[in-house]
């Protein structure tokens, strides 16, 4: 998008950075300013992600190992399966 596309947008919180909008938007309703806002179209980019199927019983392990650390199953496989390929390249 070049400067000639970019339309003026304001804020119904007048935040000028993202922590002054959080603290505006964790104390107010957009309820209260419904009126004031208008419907947009926008296009999201993901990443593909692929999924592995697991045995019950290496998932239940999995979900019991990631709650010690306080995270997501998901994330705890992504890390470990990252820490190997990194031993793989440097081992």
């Amino acid at each position: 998008m070049n400067t000639s596309e970019v339309t003026r947008v304001t804020s119904i919180s007048k935040a000028q950075t993202l922590e002054e909008i959080a603290e505006f938007w964790d104390t107010h309703s957009l309820a209260d300013y419904w009126d004031q806002t208008r419907e947009v179209e926008f296009e999201v980019r993901a990443k593909r992600r692929r999924r592995v199927t697991l045995y019950p019983d290496v998932y239940a392990r999995i979900v019991a190992e990631a709650r010690e650390y306080g995270l997501l199953p998901e994330t705890l496989v992504n890390i470990w399966l990252a820490e190997r390929l990194q031993f793989q390249e440097t081992g």
